[in-house]
C-alpha cells in the first residue's frame, strides 16, 4: 500500500510537469493577434505558427517510442522538458516567420518526448487502468489549459507579448529539478504490463515478440487519430483568433473562453474510467460527434455572448480532453501487444499531431476563401465525424493472432 501511494505521488509529479506542457502549448494562441501585428504576418501565416508545434510533436512521436527502449523514461521526460522550455523561451526573441516557426517546431519535439514518456510510464505501471491513467494526463492538460490562458493574458497586458514565453520557459527549469528529485527509477522504469502479460504463459511471451504496431486495426485507428488531431488542433489554434479578430474580444475575454476548454478536461479521469469499463470505442463514438457539434457551433457568433461561447468551448473540452484523448490513445495502445506500449504510444502521438501541424493554416485558408463559420464547420465538424466513421470501421477489424512459438522456460528450482 505504501509503495502504491508513492507511485501515485510520483505520477502526480509527472502530471505537474505536463501541466506546464499544456500551458506552453496554449501561449501562442492567446498572443497570436499581437504577434501577427508585431511581425506583420498574414492570417494563414499566424495560423501555421499557431499549430506548427504539433509537427514537431508528431515527428518525434514514433522515434521517442523507440528511444524509450534505450534511455530511461525519466531521462526522456527531463530531456523533453528541457527542449520545449528552451524553445518557448527563445520564441520571445524570434525576429521573423522562419525562426518563429523553427522555435515552435522544436518546442513540439520536446513536448512529444515528454508526453510519450509520461503515457508510457502510466500505461506500464498502472497497466490495468490504461485509459484512466491517460485520462489523468488529459486532466493535467485541462489544468494547464484552464490556468494558462488567464496567466498569459495577464502577462500580455502587463508586459507585452514576449513575457509569457520568457516566464513559462524559465519555469521549466524548476519543474525539471522537481522531476529529478521526486521520481524514482523503480516507478518510471516499471515493466509491470509486460510481466502481467507474460507470467505463467510462455506461449504468449513468444507471440508478443512477433507482433507489430503496423497491423490493419492499429493503422485504421491511427488514421482516425489523424482526423481527430486536425479537428482538435484547428479549433485550439484558431478559435482564440476568431474570438479576438472577428468578435472583438479582449485578450482577457478570449482567455476566459479558452479556459473553459480546460475546465472541460477536468472530467478526463472519469472519461478514462468509463473507457476501461465500457470499452474505448463506445466512449469515442460519443465523444467525436459531440466534438463535431460543439466545434462547429463555436465558430458562429452566438450573439457575441461571452457566456455562450464559454459554454460551447467547455462542451468541446469535455468531448476532446475528457473523453477523446484518453480513450483514443488507450485504444491504439490496446490494439497491440503489451510489449509494444511505448511504440504504440509514439504512433498515437505521431498520428494525432503531425497532420495537426497544418490545421491552423488549413482553417485560415478556408476562412480566407469563405467565412469563419464555414471554415470551422468544414474542418472541426467534418474531420471529427470522419474520425467517428473510422473508429466504427476499426471496431470491426479483429486484432491479428500471432502464431505462438514454444520456448523452454527454465525451472527456478532446477
Amino acid at each position: 500500500m505504501q509503495k502504491h501511494r508513492a507511485a501515485i505521488a510520483m505520477f502526480s509529479i509527472l502530471l505537474l510537469s505536463y501541466v506546464l506542457n499544456a500551458i506552453d502549448r496554449g501561449v501562442f494562441s492567446v498572443v497570436a493577434v499581437d504577434v501577427r501585428d508585431a511581425m506583420k504576418l498574414s492570417l494563414p501565416q499566424v495560423g501555421l505558427a499557431s499549430t506548427v508545434f504539433t509537427l514537431g510533436m508528431g515527428l518525434a512521436g514514433i522515434p521517442t517510442g523507440y528511444l524509450l527502449s534505450f534511455m530511461s523514461r525519466k531521462a526522456v521526460v527531463q530531456l523533453g522538458l528541457f527542449i520545449f522550455s528552451l524553445a518557448t523561451l527563445l520564441t520571445a526573441y524570434a525576429s521573423g516567420l522562419p525562426d518563429l516557426l523553427g522555435y515552435r517546431l522544436v518546442s513540439g519535439v520536446g513536448e512529444a518526448m515528454q508526453v510519450t514518456a509520461v503515457i508510457a510510464i502510466g500505461a506500464s505501471y498502472f497497466h490495468k487502468r490504461r485509459a484512466l491513467m491517460t485520462g489523468t494526463v488529459s486532466f493535467a492538460y485541462g489544468i494547464g489549459a484552464f490556468s494558462g490562458p488567464a496567466m498569459t493574458a495577464s502577462l500580455l497586458s502587463a508586459y507585452g507579448w514576449k513575457m509569457p514565453f520568457i516566464a513559462f520557459g524559465l519555469v521549466g527549469v524548476v519543474v525539471m529539478a522537481i522531476v529529478a528529485l521526486g521520481v524514482r527509477p523503480w516507478f518510471s522504469e516499471s515493466k509491470a504490463n509486460e510481466e502481467a502479460a507474460s507470467v505463467g504463459n510462455s506461449d504468449q511471451v513468444a507471440a508478443v515478440g512477433g507482433e507489430t504496431i503496423w497491423n490493419a486495426k492499429t493503422i485504421m485507428l491511427a488514421v482516425a487519430a489523424v482526423c481527430a488531431g486536425v479537428a482538435a488542433s484547428g479549433f485550439g489554434g484558431m478559435y482564440p483568433t476568431y474570438l479576438r479578430a472577428e468578435l472583438g474580444y479582449t485578450p482577457q475575454q478570449a482567455g476566459m473562453v479558452m479556459s473553459a476548454v480546460g475546465i472541460g478536461g477536468f472530467g478526463a479521469p472519469l472519461g478514462g474510467w468509463l473507457g476501461d469499463r465500457l470499452g474505448y470505442h463506445r466512449v469515442l463514438i460519443v465523444a467525436l460527434p459531440l466534438a463535431a457539434l460543439s466545434g462547429g457551433i463555436a465558430f458562429t457568433e452566438l450573439n457575441h455572448s461571452l457566456i455562450l461561447h464559454a459554454v460551447v468551448a467547455g462542451v468541446f473540452g469535455i468531448a476532446v480532453l475528457s473523453m477523446l484523448y484518453a480513450n483514443l490513445s488507450a485504444i491504439i495502445i490496446n490494439s497491440t501487444g503489451p510489449a509494444l506500449a511505448a511504440q504504440a504510444s509514439g504512433l498515437f502521438v505521431a498520428s494525432y499531431y503531425i497532420p495537426a501541424a497544418f490545421a491552423g493554416y488549413f482553417l485560415a485558408q478556408l476562412k480566407e476563401a469563405s467565412s469563419w463559420m464555414t471554415a470551422g464547420i468544414v474542418q472541426v465538424s467534418g474531420f471529427a465525424l470522419l474520425a467517428t466513421i473510422l473508429i466504427v470501421v476499426a471496431g470491426a477489424i479483429h486484432r491479428p493472432v500471432v502464431t505462438p512459438v514454444r520456448t523452454e522456460v527454465m525451472n527456478p528450482s532446477a
